[in-house]
């Protein structure tokens, strides 16, 4: 598995505008709520996709990835590695050109099939610390 140069990774930050967060947890004391909440302030959108939650971040969430109605930038996920495979599954439905793991969430199939399949896959980084460093 070989992410993306860090100026590949800047370009995609730099591109994209709206990140569809799978896993967002509507507490404020979650890693997924406290890096979604710094990307949002950092001006991205931010899609909660979290069948638990009605709302996170003033944002309406959603059941599912196929239930996001917009254009999405980013799949961020905040998911354990063994909900990948199916994750990634119902990703590639989407026309989302990047599918971004957290910290310790890889696997390795998963990333080759979405590589494969055209789609840009950056995995085991945190976002918030990839934008901190190269904005």
């Amino acid at each position: 598995m070989q992410n993306p140069s860090r100026e590949e990774i800047k370009k995609v930050l730099d591109e994209s505008k709206t990140i569809a967060v799978v896993g967002l947890s509507p507490n404020p004391s979650r890693t997924s709520y406290m890096v979604s909440e710094a990307m949002q302030k950092a001006g991205y959108r931010i899609i909660p996709v979290n069948p638990q939650a009605d709302e996170v971040l003033g944002e309406k969430s959603y059941a599912s990835l196929a239930e996001v109605p917009e254009p999405v930038d980013i799949v961020n996920v905040f998911r354990r590695s063994e909900f990948l495979p199916e994750l990634a599954e119902a990703y590639l439905e989407t026309d989302a050109p990047v599918f971004w793991t957290q910290l310790n969430v890889v696997d390795e199939e998963v990333f080759k099939k979405l590589t494969e399949a055209g789609r840009t896959v950056i995995m085991d980084r945190c976002i918030k610390v990839e934008h901190a460093i190269l904005k």
